[in-house]
Parts: C-alpha cells; sequence; structure tokens
C-alpha cells in the first residue's frame, strides 16, 4: 500500500490574542473560528472572528484555505473565498484582525493509516518560566566538528524577526548589518558580516564570520562553525538577537518574557504576553517569548 506522507502545519501567531504561539497540527483539517470545537479557538470577545471562520484542509499534498466567514479572510494582503497555501503565506482573519504565517514542515514515520489514528495539535506556548530556561554550561566545549564545505544549493531557508519574514531559495545566505548582506539585521554589535547558514551533509550550518567567536549554539561558543538541529537555541551575540532553529530550513525568533506583576492575577482570558517594541525599532530588548511579527 502506497504511504501517505506526514505533513504537519505550523501556524504562527503574529498578531491578535495568541500572539507568541506557535502551534503544530497533524489533523487533515483545521478549523479556526470563537467556537470551542474549532482547533484554533480566538477568544469569544473577539468579533470580528466568526464562531466558524475558516478552514484549512489537505488535498493530496497542498492545503486549501476556505473562508466561512461573514468578515473575510485575507492571504497575503488580498481577500479570498478559497486558495492553495505555501510556506511563508500571512493570514489575517477579518480585516484588521488576528495574523498568523502558515509553514508546513515533513514529518518522518509515514504510516498509510496515520490519519486515521492521529487528530491533536501541539501548542508552544509564549511564556517559560525563568528556572526553565536554558543556562550557559560550565562545562568544557564539545569535541569540534569537521569543517563542512560551504556550497550553492537549492534548498530552502526561512528567517523570521521582528518586522520581516525572508524566504530564501538557496543558500549560502550571508547575515549582518552591511548592506551586502542577504539578511541586514540593525542590532548593535551585529558585525558587518556576522553569520552565514549553509547546507552540506544533508543538514543545515551555521558559520561564525566573525572570527571572535561570537556565536552560540545551544549557549556553548562555536569555534567556526557547527551544524544546526531542530530545536536548536542559536544566539547571534551575547544578549542579542536569538533564534530556534525549526528544521527544514526555518529560523524563527526567540525574544525573551518578562514576568507579570504580582498584583495582576491571571484570569481566564488574560493574554499573558506583553507587547512591547521589537529592538530594531526601539534598541531594547523586547519582552515576550517566540514573539514574530512577519510582514512580507
Amino acid at each position: 500500500m502506497k504511504q501517505i506522507p506526514v505533513i504537519a502545519i505550523q501556524l504562527i501567531h503574529i498578531q491578535g490574542p495568541l500572539k507568541g504561539e506557535i502551534q503544530e497540527f497533524l489533523n487533515p483539517s483545521i478549523s479556526i473560528g470563537r467556537h470551542p470545537s474549532c482547533d484554533v479557538v480566538f477568544p469569544v470577545d473577539v468579533t470580528v472572528i466568526s464562531r466558524r471562520h475558516a478552514t484549512i484542509t489537505r488535498e493530496g499534498n497542498r492545503f486549501k484555505l476556505v473562508d466561512q466567514s461573514s468578515n473575510g479572510t485575507y492571504l497575503n494582503g488580498k481577500r479570498v473565498q478559497e486558495a492553495y497555501l505555501k510556506d511563508g503565506d500571512v493570514l489575517i482573519f477579518a480585516e484588521g484582525g488576528p495574523k498568523v504565517s502558515f509553514l508546513t514542515k515533513s514529518i518522518k514515520g509515514d504510516s498509510p493509516d496515520f490519519y486515521s489514528t492521529v487528530s491533536a495539535a501541539s501548542t508552544e506556548k509564549a511564556d517559560i518560566a525563568p528556572h526553565a530556561q536554558a543556562q550557559p554550561s560550565q562545562t568544557a566545549s564539545p569535541a569540534p566538528v569537521p569543517d563542512a564545505r560551504v556550497e550553492t544549493m537549492r534548498v530552502p531557508l526561512v528567517i523570521q524577526y521582528g518586522p520581516t519574514l525572508r524566504d530564501f531559495k538557496q543558500v549560502p545566505v550571508t547575515i549582518g548589518k552591511g548592506p551586502d548582506c542577504d539578511f541586514t539585521m540593525a542590532y548593535p554589535g551585529i558585525a558587518h558580516q556576522h553569520a552565514q547558514i549553509f547546507y552540506s551533509r544533508e543538514q543545515y550550518w551555521i558559520k561564525d564570520l566573525t572570527g571572535r567567536q561570537s556565536i552560540l549554539v545551544n549557549n556553548q561558543a562555536i569555534s567556526s562553525q557547527a551544524p544546526l538541529n531542530p530545536q536548536d537555541r542559536l544566539t547571534l551575540l551575547s544578549g542579542g538577537p536569538e533564534f530556534r532553529f525549526l528544521g527544514d530550513g526555518r529560523l524563527a525568533e526567540i525574544v525573551e518574557s518578562a514576568p507579570r506583576e504580582p498584583s495582576s492575577p491571571v484570569t481566564a482570558g488574560d493574554n499573558i504576553t506583553a507587547e512591547k517594541p521589537h529592538p530594531e525599532k526601539s534598541g531594547k530588548k523586547s519582552v515576550s517569548f517566540f514573539k514574530k511579527i512577519l510582514n512580507r
């Protein structure tokens, strides 16, 4: 029997009451709205969202968005009734309403009856207790990894940082503050050419271009270059921009969360992700975790 490829959907909430969350779905159909039976449930007081606002349904290896609302669903700024989605698409549910980025990823372990046995979503929450966050390692650095060759490869790379979403069709991609970089970052301390993402030996790699061991992977400085594995924490500069490598060539910014004021008890329906300007705009570190504002 021919196996069905397993493809997960990731919805990255970049505006609205669920801002700062990444929801991952393995369902063949995803419902979106205010009704509690929906897979993506928005608070009942977000009245621009219909009780059953839209669905995303798998058709073969494609995913179809269908609007079921009265206020409309927008795909990359254009109102649509039905449309097929691609990685990096930005969806807005009602004009000025919640905004999400659509991504997919393949999962190993395909099964012919996979979708009859799996119908759940995992949500990566925006806030992590301070004691649960990774601390710098006090142990010796691991054995060096043999250098990989930097070559031009036609593989995708998606970088989400602040108000920016960039979708590259090939690597290497150079990151830095210089205008000659593929991805520019106006962050204090970032070098003219700071880092390079490339693909070798069937995986993605990060290369430090500063010569100062400025880049950390999982809180350990790399001497020259290092492979990237799913869920690795990539720090470009001590105290500076941090990313989570989500696998399949996707980098999502990590922005640390701030503790709630003790005098403000959490009640049902509270949005616990603080709203602060992005450091590129304000010069101060933002205080939400996995806060992403994608603007194509």
